[in-house]
């Protein structure tokens, strides 16, 4: 059958029946984008018209976390529907070559044609980890002497004499400043382009599975001019700090990649204008490729999801960048847009269950019609959507090992509404109650008040590390683990 562009659709004309078959499978990511910059999620100074368009026509999840909130061992949970301990990533390191359960691999074998556009962080670049056909936008990271991502040839075969760097701004850099080339040539811009002429140009007589990945927000926070010039006046929120953040407020170093340091709110400030121009930059471009499913008629036979690796936490506690286990880094936006026929739920729904980047694999195995993976730790969110929320899980775990400094090495547990925060270099606590502390500025760890259910909380800890042996759990206590761990002994390039 022909769609409206002309091409075969593996899907049936509207009003035909959908038992049999499947939606195409859109995975839109922007990396380092904060659960809290969404204007669905009640943040009034950003603009998101586009996402909360999703957020309109589908489901937000409010309590979505990344359990390990750095780039790669974030996306190898996206990659297996594991859980940190079990795909084995602990800290960011390089991903292994394979595991023993792959997203695009297991989507291939479920009938679909996977393509992958913009951002992966795999090791190698070219590592396809069952991708069928990937153009890449690495930018800067290489990892082979002779390696350039697509973009980049791109930009050079059009400005040849132009330096894609030359805004100045490094990869975790702190300021921002407005992208110092035509916008065209923005690697946001090229992301959505190829996403677009990719979508108008598909033919293929299998369902598509797509995965569109921009690297902004992530630092350096470069929004073309009149992003920049769209926050010049706006009331962004001010940097938020608790008392007991007050050891981060010293600057790390004299660099511009600090990972804490008061640089002063004018300076915040203007780091937060980048940040959000950037956010916004992404979201007109998410509009783009939402357009070009409209186009084709395809917009009401897509699975869509949003999300992002990590958060980012632009000075929040005197803290930048990602790995933390405070909201603006492991908070992450989880947007779910599905097919009439495929789910009932009601559109515009805000969910509380407590997900992660490990149930996106499951969700779209459930979506493709492929049987559920008996080994993963992920479950498909669509239930929970169709409003069958028994037995979804309690709490979350999140973890990650030494990252910037020795202090920086934690175990979390989390709810959505409470989180317990175990520091495994001295075996310090935090608790925070997300409820009435969402900026999280009062540790509760140490308040009497809160004594019965730091220890509840504790006590869930404990039982949940006491499998891993004595190095972590022993005579039914916690250890401090001052030694760093990269990696579990599930982590497939220790086999």
């Amino acid at each position: 059958m022909k769609t409206a562009a002309g091409a075969m659709s593996a899907l049936p004309l509207r009003g035909q029946s959908r038992q049999s078959a499947r939606p195409h499978i859109l995975l839109l990511m922007a990396d380092q984008f904060r659960g809290d910059c969404l204007g669905a999620a009640g943040n009034r100074a950003v603009h998101t018209p586009n996402l909360d368009r999703l957020a309109a026509e589908g489901a937000r999840f409010r309590c979505a976390y990344s359990s390990t909130p750095t780039c790669t061992p974030a996306r190898s949970a996206l990659l297996t529907g594991l859980s940190p301990w079990n795909h084995g990533m602990l800290q960011m390191i390089a991903m292994a070559a394979r595991y023993p359960f792959e997203k695009a691999r297991a989507m291939h074998e479920a009938g679909y044609y996977t393509a992958s556009i913009g951002k992966n962080h795999y090791h190698t670049q070219r590592n396809s980890h069952g991708y069928q056909q990937m153009l890449l936008d690495e930018s800067g990271r290489v990892d082979t002497p002779n390696y350039r991502s697509d973009y980049r040839s791109w930009f050079w075969s059009l400005a040849p004499n132009l330096d894609p760097d030359v805004t100045g701004l490094g990869w975790n850099d702190y300021r921002a400043r407005p992208y110092g080339l035509p916008e065209a040539l923005h690697p946001t811009t090229w992301i959505a382009q190829t996403a677009v002429k990719f979508i108008e140009t598909y033919n293929r007589p299998e369902p598509l599975f797509l995965k569109v990945s921009w690297e902004r927000p992530h630092s350096p926070y470069d929004p073309p001019q009149r992003f920049w010039d769209k926050y010049r006046d706006a009331d962004l929120p001010p940097a938020q700090w608790g008392k007991w953040a007050a050891k981060y407020a010293p600057r790390s170093s004299d660099r511009n990649d600090i990972w804490h340091g008061d640089v002063g709110a004018a300076e915040v400030r203007n780091s937060r204008r980048g940040y959000y121009g950037s956010i916004s930059f992404v979201d007109e471009q998410i509009g783009r490729v939402l357009e070009s499913l409209e186009k084709r008629r395809l917009l009401d036979e897509t699975l869509i999801l949003f999300v992002a690796d990590h958060g980012d936490m632009t000075g929040d506690q005197h803290l930048w960048r990602k790995s933390y286990a405070y909201e603006p880094s492991t908070h992450v936006p989880f947007l779910v847009r599905w097919p009439s026929g495929l789910v009932s739920g009601r559109r515009g729904q805000v969910l509380d269950q407590v997900v992660e980047l490990r149930d996106i694999l499951p969700t779209f195995l459930d979506a493709g019609g492929a049987a559920a993976h008996p080994e993963l730790d992920g479950r498909s969110v669509l239930p929970l959507i169709a409003g069958k929320t028994e037995g979804w899980r309690p709490y979350l775990d999140l973890e990650h090992g030494i990252c910037y400094s020795p202090t920086n090495h934690w175990n979390a547990l989390c709810d959505g509404r409470e989180k317990y925060i175990y520091h495994a270099y001295d075996g310090s606590e935090q608790f925070f109650d997300l409820v009435r502390d969402p900026h999280e500025l009062n540790d509760l760890a140490s308040d009497a008040a809160a004594s019965a259910r730091v220890t509840e909380w504790r006590q869930r800890m404990i039982a949940f590390l006491a499998p891993r042996g004595e190095q972590w759990v022993k005579n039914g206590r916690l250890v401090p683990r001052p030694q760093n761990m990269p990696t579990s002994p599930n982590f497939p390039d220790k086999r």
